[in-house]
């Protein structure tokens, strides 16, 4: 059964950074150079607070003077306590997928993602519904799709993750315990676009729907 976001998907909002192929392999250069020497070994997380909160509809305010870039995302809705879970079972803690768009402005570092990039009012629009795992039978094979006034300006598939669902959730849960209604948003693809004032954005999930937000000035 499909239940609100609102209702279900309530808790902490965790963001794992460089977890689709293509923008891994596009910073190697820079991982390979000192201070890091290589690149994450681990899982690389950021939290969008509270604050980041947005729905399907609402407007993102761009702030004044600085490049605001979409980020489309599939998010993943825990529905059960998940503590040094192994990975073939993680999927039972799953709830459902929801849409996201993590909104952030430019990185200048993806080891450590800026809490003032990331964590402006409004950067983290949900879409409205959590779809139960049960109606997507094959996560790892959906299209996103980030359009700009209609214009399709990103496009990618989770198959195309680094790590897996199951294995994000096995790695995050050996040392921190996740719980019903946290949201795992599995990462944004390379090639982020700047938006404006006046657009429009729309991120699509295949079988998931569609999440809508307009770009307003500050």
């Amino acid at each position: 059964m499909r239940r609100a976001a609102s209702d279900i998907a309530t808790g902490t909002l965790f963001g794992i950074a460089l977890n689709y192929q293509g923008l891994l392999h596009s910073r190697l250069d820079e991982f390979n150079q000192p201070p890091y020497q290589k690149p994450p070994q681990k899982p690389v997380l950021f939290i969008k607070t509270p604050n980041t909160r947005s729905v399907d509809g609402q407007a993102v305010i761009a702030p004044t003077g600085e490049r605001l870039q979409p980020g489309p995302a599939l998010g993943v809705v825990i529905g059960k306590t998940a503590s040094r879970v192994a990975e073939q079972d993680a999927l039972a803690h799953v709830a459902g997928y929801v849409i996201v768009n993590e909104f952030s402005l430019p990185e200048d570092s993806y080891y450590r993602p800026s809490v003032k990039a990331k964590c402006r009012d409004g950067f983290c629009a949900l879409s409205g519904e959590v779809i139960p795992t049960g109606e997507v039978p094959d996560v790892h094979g959906l299209v996103l799709t980030l359009l700009v006034n209609g214009e399709v300006r990103q496009e990618n598939t989770t198959a195309n993750f680094v790590r897996s669902i199951p294995r994000l959730i096995a790695e995050l849960s050996e040392f921190m315990t996740l719980h019903a209604g946290d949201v795992l948003i599995t990462g944004t693809p390379e090639g982020r676009v700047d938006v404006v004032p006046g657009d429009e954005v729309v991120v699509e999930i295949s079988g998931l729907g569609r999440l809508t937000n307009p770009i307003v000035a500050e």
